[in-house]
């Protein structure tokens, strides 16, 4: 039975897509049979496994609303496979609100599908809404990116009670997956500082591998490909095959 991981943080541009895409491809390119969920409308995460954001693609949107098959709507690339967003996804948050058990009815699409893979990774948009709520009670754990910098400790507190607001009231089994530093630049005392802070809340689940700073990892979205495929020899390429041996480690 595979496990469903939330990549979440209400905060956004700290590297939720970005870590889904390229953790997705790392677990894939381990032997791992992964599925990527892009329950974001923006759909960055569909065009980063060079997908295209089409209107006229069968998306999580036919699946949530519609009713189509799971199944039907999946599309396999050489990096993992993906269930595609694009902007008609905007619409289901509103949708979702008048139908029954609408909490959980991404968690019932994703069990249709779930014993065909051992790791589900869901993207979720940057903020609580009818979406995230679906993509956290689907999740078993909620893996946490979150960048290094003056607001984050902030942006952590709100999404820790949230989680513990779900975790009551949702989706009792939910538990924290990790929590990953990004864009961490070691040149500064400002990023070490911030990890610290970091650490001192959430010890043994932070991932001893950060993710640098690393105009790879930001060039290769505009490629539709993960940063191991576009620059195998860069140093964001190497610390997401790092953070991919850690996770399966964690996950042994």
């Amino acid at each position: 039975m595979g496990k469903i991981i939330a990549v979440a943080n209400q905060k956004g541009g700290v590297g939720k897509t970005t870590t889904c895409v390229n953790l997705c491809a790392a677990l894939k390119e381990a032997g791992a049979r992964v599925l990527l969920c892009d329950m974001d409308p923006q759909g960055n995460a569909t065009s980063g496994m060079g997908i295209s954001k089409s209107k006229n693609i069968s998306s999580i949107y036919h699946v949530l609303i519609d009713g189509a098959s799971t199944s039907d709507v999946i599309v396999q690339t050489k990096f993992g496979d993906i269930l595609p967003s694009n902007k008609i996804l905007s619409g289901a948050g509103v949708e979702l609100v008048a139908m029954p058990g609408r909490e959980y009815i991404l968690k019932n699409a994703l069990d249709d599908v779930r014993s065909s893979y051992d790791y589900i990774l869901i993207d979720c948009p940057p903020s609580l809404e009818m979406l995230t709520l679906n993509s956290l009670c689907a999740a078993d754990t909620v893996l946490i990116p979150v960048q290094c910098e003056y607001y984050a400790l902030e942006g952590l507190s709100d999404l820790m009670s949230t989680i513990r607001t779900i975790k009551k009231a949702l989706n009792a089994a939910l538990d924290i997956e990790g929590v990953l530093l990004t864009m961490y630049d070691s040149r500064t005392n400002f990023s070490a500082q911030v990890a610290a802070e970091i650490k001192k809340f959430f010890k043994h689940k932070i991932y001893t591998i950060s993710i640098p700073r690393n105009i790879r990892i930001a060039e290769a979205p505009s490629h539709g490909t993960p940063v191991m495929n576009y620059d195998r020899s860069s140093r964001g390429s190497q610390a997401y095959l790092d953070l991919a041996k850690e996770f399966l480690k964690r996950n042994a």
